[in-house]
C-alpha cells in the first residue's frame, strides 16, 4: 500500500508539471512496477529508477541531486522518493598513482560547464558510447541459479585521469535491502590500481559507529576534538578486523548512534535536505571471498558539505567504502537494513539450516594508496 501511495503521489506531481519541459525530472514518465521490481517506463522519456518494489531503489540524474552519483532510495525506512538516503560515487585510481578520480566533482567533458560526470544506463556491457539520461535502459529480469534477478549497467564518461569505468548492478529477489556492484573498465581505459565505489553521504544518516570482530569504533573517538570544515583524513581497517558471516564473507558495517532522529537540533541555516526524518538503519558493505588486501575506509566531517553548519551530535562518517586491488569483475554488495546492528550481526553469523559451513579465514593487509 505504501509503495502504491508513493507512485500515486508521483503521478499527481507529474500532472501538475505537465506544461514544463523535460529538463524537469517531474515531467518524466513514472516507473513501472512489474512483479518484484521497479523499472523505467519503456519508449518514452522516463525516470531512471530501478530496484525492489518493496525495498531498496537506485536512480540516476536528472533525478534530484548532484551529477556523477548513483542515488539510493529507501522508502521502507519511511523516507519517500525523491529523498535520497545515500549516494554511490565512482573513484578510480590509475596504476602507479595516489590520486582518485571523483565522479561527482570533475567537470563533464560531454556537457560543457556541468560539474559531475555523465552517467548512463544500459542492459548490457557494450554501451561504451555516451547516451542521454532520459531514455534509460529498462534492465534485464531473469532467473539466475533459480532466483529472479534484475540487472542493469551504469557507465561513466571518461575521467580526467584516463579511467573509463562502468558497473553492473544486480538485485536479487530474496535480498530486498541490498544490491551487488561489479566493477569494470571499458575500451581505452588506463590501467587501474583501484576502482572504489564509495557510499558518500554518511552525514545524512549521521553514521558514527563501526562494528568489528573485537568491538566498535566511534567517529567521536577517532577524530576527538575535530571541528574543521574539511574532510578528516581517512581511517583504514583491515579485512582481518571485519566481522565475518557464517560463510566467511567480510562485512564492513556502520550505524548511527542516535535512536530518535526527531530530537536532533540543527544550527540555523542548515539546508533542509540534510534533515533526515526516516527510521534509523544499519548500512553495510560485503565482499564474498575477500581479497587479501581488502580494506575498509572512512572519513568524516564536523560540518555539512559545502557549509559551516555543524552536524548535530558532532563529527560523523561521510565516505564509507571498501577498497580492493582492481580486477575486472570484482564484486561488492551494498545494503541498508532496518535491523539494529547487533541483530543484523547475529543474523549474518547464524548458519541457516541445511547450508554447508565454510571456514572463516584471517589474512593480513596493507593500507597504501588511500
Amino acid at each position: 500500500m505504501k509503495q502504491f501511495l508513493f507512485f500515486l503521489f508521483l503521478q499527481i506531481l507529474t500532472s501538475l508539471y505537465a506544461q514544463q519541459n523535460l529538463s524537469d525530472w517531474k515531467q518524466l514518465a513514472l516507473p513501472d512496477t512489474v512483479g518484484s521490481w521497479i523499472l523505467p517506463a519503456e519508449g518514452k522519456p522516463a525516470m531512471p529508477v530501478w530496484g525492489h518494489a518493496n525495498g531498496i531503489v537506485v536512480g540516476l540524474a536528472p533525478l534530484p541531486g548532484p551529477r556523477g552519483l548513483i542515488r539510493i532510495y529507501t522508502p521502507y525506512l519511511e523516507y519517500e522518493f525523491p529523498e535520497v538516503m545515500n549516494f554511490i560515487a565512482f573513484e578510480p585510481i590509475p596504476k602507479g598513482s595516489n590520486h582518485r578520480g571523483f565522479s561527482e566533482l570533475e567537470v563533464s567533458s560531454l556537457d560543457p560547464e556541468e560539474r559531475g560526470k555523465r552517467f548512463w544506463s544500459s542492459n548490457d556491457s557494450t554501451a561504451g558510447l555516451p547516451s542521454g539520461p532520459v531514455y534509460p535502459a529498462r534492465g534485464v529480469v531473469e532467473k539466475i541459479n533459480g532466483e529472479e534477478t534484475l540487472t542493469l549497467y551504469v557507465f561513466s564518461e571518461p575521467f580526467d585521469n584516463g579511467a573509463k569505468v562502468y558497473v553492473r548492478l544486480r538485485f536479487f529477489e530474496s535480498r530486498p535491502y541490498e544490491f551487488e556492484i561489479t566493477t569494470n573498465t571499458y575500451s581505452g581505459s588506463v590501467n587501474l590500481d583501484y576502482f572504489i565505489t564509495t557510499a558518500t553521504m554518511g552525514n545524512k544518516a549521521r553514521l558514527r559507529t563501526l562494528f568489528f570482530k573485537d568491538g566498535e569504533k566511534s567517529s567521536l573517538n577517532l577524530w576527538s576534538g575535530y571541528k574543521d570544515i574539511h574532510f578528516t583524513p581517512h581511517e583504514c581497517f583491515s579485512q582481518q578486523e571485519m566481522i565475518r558471516s557464517w560463510k566467511g564473507d567480510a562485512y564492513f558495517i556502520a550505524a548511527p548512534n542516535e535512536k530518535d532522529y526527531s530530537k536532533a537540533e540543527f544550527a540555523a541555516g542548515t539546508s533542509e535536505h540534510w534533515k533526515f526524518t526516516g527510521k534509523t538503519a544499519t548500512q553495510y558493505w560485503i565482499q564474498e571471498n575477500p581479497q587479501e588486501k581488502l580494506t575498509g575506509l572512512v572519513n568524516g566531517r564536523f560540518t555539512y558539505w559545502a557549509s559551516e553548519n555543524p552536524i548535530p551530535g558532532g563529527v560523523s562518517f561521510e565516505n564509507f567504502e571498501l577498497k580492493s586491488p582492481f580486477k575486472n569483475g570484482e564484486q561488492f554488495v551494498f545494503g541498508i537494513t532496518m535491523l539494529p546492528p547487533q541483530q543484523f550481526i547475529q543474523q549474518i553469523k547464524t548458519r541457516p539450516p541445511g547450508d554447508v559451513m565454510v571456514n572463516e579465514f584471517n589474512l593480513n593487509h596493507n593500507c597504501k594508496n588511500e
